[in-house]
């Protein structure tokens, strides 16, 4: 294992000290650096928290910001956060207009979220995603997994409680986004968590393993090596069937870099996810391309569609500043 370590232990704290450090105009970190909140609080509109296992950044502490988070709760490395952390954010950020938890669907983010939402006083509401078409079912989650297409609910959501949708609109709209959204990942390599020091799985060098999970679960199957186009193509036909999107309807496309997938190669595979959604009739009406949702070192990436309607493309245009996205 080669990495930028001091401890395999201190990892994610010195991480975190450098991250908010880095963001020190956007973000602040939390006592015993039990989460990561906003510096500039609004105690008028919902507060959105969110939060899971570390690894997979820049999601959720570089989703921190205006226009999308007010706080992020980081676990271990692929280990979900405690609920007193959960609490403790929850409490910092809350307003008079409740607290709306967003939740990637793995059993023990889940477990803890509920938990957490339990003990806070005031207000709170949970939105769950479970955007991955690659399996129904698996060891690591109740149903589907939750992937990369929580960043768009985020910043979709965050948007509208932005401009001062109450708790009920946002939850309703959250579960709208998630509900018109899928995704599908590829691992060409396996990642390293550095607490192991070694792959979590092991790959043939003429071997990918197809819907893979942000943490190295397995997908639908592992198969031969091929080329971008068919690889693009398996994963556009299960995210297209599956989303039942008719003719004419405007998309987002996100592609996601597991982190150990160079820019290049994520514009090649979105051209050619854009060229296959266009001749199912579908328009991209909204772009993004790079590392979101990684998977620490993994080699690989995620292909993400989400249908728009004129709401929720404006709330996505709606400006945000974050560690992750600008504009």
């Amino acid at each position: 294992m080669k990495k930028f370590i001091n401890a395999v232990d201190d990892v994610l704290g010195e991480s975190l000290d450098g991250f908010a450090a880095a963001h020190a105009d956007l973000v602040v970190l939390g006592a015993e650096r039990k989460f990561v909140r906003r510096r500039e609080l609004n105690s008028k509109k919902v507060a959105l928290v969110s939060g899971g296992g570390s690894g997979h950044e820049p999601l959720h502490a570089g989703c921190v910001g205006y226009g999308m988070l007010d706080a992020a709760c980081p676990g271990q490395v692929f280990t979900s956060p405690t609920p007193d952390q959960i609490v403790e954010a929850a409490q910092a950020v809350a307003g008079d207009a409740g607290v709306l938890f967003i939740v990637k669907n793995y059993a023990g983010d889940r477990m803890n979220f509920e938990m957490a939402a339990e003990i806070a006083e005031g207000r709170t509401a949970t939105i769950v995603t479970d955007d991955d078409v690659a399996v129904e079912k698996s060891t690591y989650s109740i149903g589907r997994r939750g992937v990369a297409g929580t960043l768009i609910v985020e910043k979709i959501v965050g948007a509208a409680a932005e401009r001062g949708a109450d708790l009920t609109s946002c939850v309703a709209l959250g579960e709208r986004i998630n509900a018109q959204t899928r995704s599908m990942g590829v691992a060409l390599t396996s990642c390293t968590v550095p607490a192991a020091g070694m792959p979590t799985f092991a790959l043939g060098e003429d071997e990918m393993e197809m819907g893979v999970g942000i943490h190295g679960e397995p997908g639908r199957r592992r198969v031969k090596l091929a080329q971008a186009d068919a690889i693009a193509a398996e994963m556009i036909t299960a995210i297209a069937d599956d989303l039942g999107a008719r003719a004419g309807a405007e998309a987002l496309l996100l592609v996601n870099g597991f982190g150990g997938t160079p820019t290049i190669e994520l514009y090649l595979m979105y051209n050619a996810a854009r060229r296959m959604l266009e001749e199912r009739g579908l328009r991209i009406a909204r772009s993004l391309v790079g590392s979101y949702v990684t998977s620490l070192d993994m080699a690989g990436c995620s292909l993400t569609v989400s249908l728009l309607d004129s709401e929720s493309a404006a709330l996505w245009d709606h400006p945000v500043r974050t560690a992750a996205l600008k504009w």
